[in-house]
C-alpha cells in the first residue's frame, strides 16, 4: 500500500521537473531571439547597433571582425596614404637624380678650373717667351753682319796698322768700334756669343764638323772653332761650328 503511493509521488516530481526545465529553455530561446532581433549588423563595416528600448540607454557599439576579409580591409591603406607614398617615392628619385647631377657638374667645374689654370700658365709662358725671344729672327739676321765685321777686322794685318798708314788705321779702328758697339747691343738684349775653345763638347750648343788627334788633350774637347755660336737668353739660336779631339 505504501509502495504504490511512493511511486506515484516520484512520478509527480519528475513531471514537475520536466515542466520547469522546458519553461527555462523556452525563456532562454525567447531572450536570445529578442536580443538578435534588437541588434543589427551594419552591412558594410560589420558594426553591431542596438535598438533603444523604452526606459533603456544606447549601448556603445563595438567593432567586431567576422571574417579575415574584414581584417584585410582594415589593413589596406587608404587613398591619401597611397598618394603620399607615391609622392615620397618620386621625391626620392628626384633627390637621387639631382645628387648625381650635382656630382657631375662639380666634377666638370673642377676640370674646367684646372684646364683654365693650365691655359693661363701656358699663355703666361708664351707671353714671356714672346717678350724674350720675339727678336730672335732679327738677331739671326744681325749675326751675319757681326760675322762680316769680325772677318774684316781679323783680315787686317796688325803690323800695317800704324801711323805710317793712317787711312788703314782709321778704317780698322772704325770697324773695331762698330764691332764692339754691336756686341754691346747684343749683350744688352740677352744675345751672347759662344766660343767654346778648349771646353768640353756640348751637343746643345756646339756642332761638330770633324775630329782630329791632338796630344795631351782629353777626348771630346773642342780644339778648333770654325764659327762662333750665339745664344739668346740661354736658348741656342746658332750652334758653334767646332772640331773636337778624337778619343
Amino acid at each position: 500500500m505504501h509502495r504504490p503511493k511512493m511511486a506515484l509521488n516520484l512520478v509527480l516530481r519528475l513531471d514537475s521537473l520536466r515542466a520547469s526545465a522546458s519553461s527555462t529553455a523556452i525563456s532562454n530561446i525567447s531572450r536570445t531571439f529578442a536580443i538578435s532581433h534588437a541588434t543589427k549588423r551594419h552591412p558594410v563595416c560589420g558594426l553591431m547597433f542596438g535598438r533603444q528600448n523604452a526606459g533603456s540607454s544606447y549601448e556603445i557599439p563595438r567593432r567586431t571582425f567576422s571574417t579575415e576579409k574584414d581584417t584585410a580591409r582594415v589593413e589596406e591603406p587608404n587613398e591619401n596614404e597611397k598618394k603620399l607614398t607615391a609622392e615620397m617615392e618620386e621625391l626620392r628619385k628626384e633627390t637621387t637624380e639631382l645628387t648625381e647631377k650635382v656630382k657631375t657638374l662639380d666634377d666638370k667645374y673642377k676640370r674646367a678650373l684646372a684646364e683654365s689654370e693650365n691655359i693661363r700658365r701656358r699663355l703666361t709662358k708664351q707671353i714671356e717667351d714672346a717678350k724674350q725671344f720675339g727678336i730672335q729672327g732679327f738677331c739671326k739676321d744681325l749675326l751675319e753682319v757681326a760675322d762680316i765685321l769680325g772677318h774684316a777686322t781679323e783680315a787686317v794685318p796688325k803690323e800695317e796698322v800704324s801711323d805710317r798708314n793712317p787711312h788703314l788705321k782709321n778704317l780698322f779702328e772704325g770697324l773695331s768700334m762698330t764691332r764692339a758697339q754691336l756686341n754691346s747691343v747684343f749683350r744688352r738684349h740677352g744675345l751672347e756669343p759662344v766660343n767654346p775653345l778648349n771646353e768640353k763638347f756640348n751637343p746643345n750648343l756646339h756642332e761638330a764638323l770633324f775630329q782630329q788627334e791632338v796630344e795631351n788633350v782629353e777626348p771630346n774637347t773642342v780644339v778648333v772653332v770654325s764659327k762662333i755660336g750665339y745664344k739668346l737668353h740661354d736658348r741656342c739660336i746658332r750652334p758653334a761650328l767646332v772640331g773636337v779631339a778624337k778619343g
